[in-house]
């Protein structure tokens, strides 16, 4: 799988749960807003998975996505309280896991896929 394929792939889930979240709270899921929401984590997960490349770990695997997973919502979550919008435990939470979800779900099914299919 081609790197960009993979971040593709991440970045439509980090959209995904953008407008998740500003749905779930009561906010327009417009394309500003859920810019706005997204982007630290939009810029965490760019990063990342250029260090991951650069260290020539294949990003579509588990192990460098658990990586990718790990740097995009520390550093997501970093950028964002360092612009001045806050990080509750709760929501530090929720994040981590529905993240998580999406970027390892996919990594997982394709594993299968592959190991199955050959």
């Amino acid at each position: 799988m081609k790197w960009w394929t993979t971040l593709g792939l991440d970045l439509v889930w980090l959209l995904v749960v953008a407008v998740i979240g500003r749905l779930s709270h009561g906010e327009a899921a417009d394309p500003v807003g859920i810019l706005e929401t997204a982007w630290p984590f939009v810029v965490a997960l760019v990063g990342v998975t250029v260090a991951v490349i650069g260290f020539k770990w294949a990003p579509e695997n588990v192990g460098p996505g658990a990586l990718i997973w790990v740097g995009t919502v520390l550093f997501g979550m970093w950028i964002r309280v360092s612009h001045g919008a806050t990080a509750q435990v709760a929501f530090i939470i929720v994040a981590s896991i529905v993240i998580g979800l999406g970027l390892i779900g996919w990594r997982v099914f394709h594993r299968v896929r592959r190991n199955t299919h050959g």
